[in-house]
């Protein structure tokens, strides 16, 4: 089992139209937030359903000098998995996703959801619990929601987009006993422009 995508090969960085925010003359914006083309192949026989997950494993534990002009996060602060897609319910017929298939563009309060127009259903990004407290973006978030790291973060983040067969708390632990098989796909991505590469 096997997934990719044409934007980007696995571990290199992201391109920015995939993002929720980018870097401006002046500071961070809203970005494209366009949903990646991926593709996979090679299933395991008996595969009856799909589940996509894209999480970042690297978010800081901690919000004290997130976004914090003076300073960086440092690197050696423990960290925390964020998660920007949860797609469930894919039948094996479907191979892949075209760019911007799923978003286009961020919206604020979030997209509607569980429902799709296919035959799939999305669950709530973590973009729910990261602006409740704001009167502008709270609420419910659905679907794909790209990457927006602290501007100020000494460590580049890694995105996993994790495609599980299965046949029949959290995801995980929901998947246990019934994963036949995963592929992954990891890409990179940073607001620091200490750490960005031409």
């Amino acid at each position: 089992m096997k997934i990719w995508s044409d934007a980007w090969s696995n571990g290199e960085s992201m391109p920015a139209r995939f993002a929720a925010g980018c870097l401006t003359d002046t500071g961070v914006a809203f970005s494209d937030n366009l949903s990646p083309p991926l593709a996979w192949s090679d299933l395991p026989a008996g595969t009856r359903s799909l589940v996509l997950v894209c999480h970042d494993f690297d978010v800081p534990s901690r919000a004290d000098d997130v976004n914090q002009p003076d300073r960086e996060v440092p690197v050696d602060l423990p960290r925390v998995d964020f998660f920007h897609w949860l797609l469930v319910d894919l039948p094996p017929t479907v191979t892949g996703f075209a760019e911007g298939q799923w978003s286009r563009g961020f919206t604020a309060r979030g997209k509607p959801g569980p429902a799709t127009d296919g035959p799939a259903r999305q669950g709530l990004n973590d973009y729910t619990q990261w602006f409740a407290g704001d009167p502008d973006h709270a609420g419910r978030y659905f679907g794909y929601d790209g990457p927006f790291p602290p501007f100020n973060d000494s460590l580049v983040h890694h995105y996993l987009f994790a495609l599980y067969d299965f046949t029949g708390a959290q995801v995980r632990e929901a998947l246990a006993g019934h994963v036949l098989g995963a592929a992954t796909l990891s890409g990179t991505y940073t607001l620091n422009r200490r750490l960005r590469t031409p």
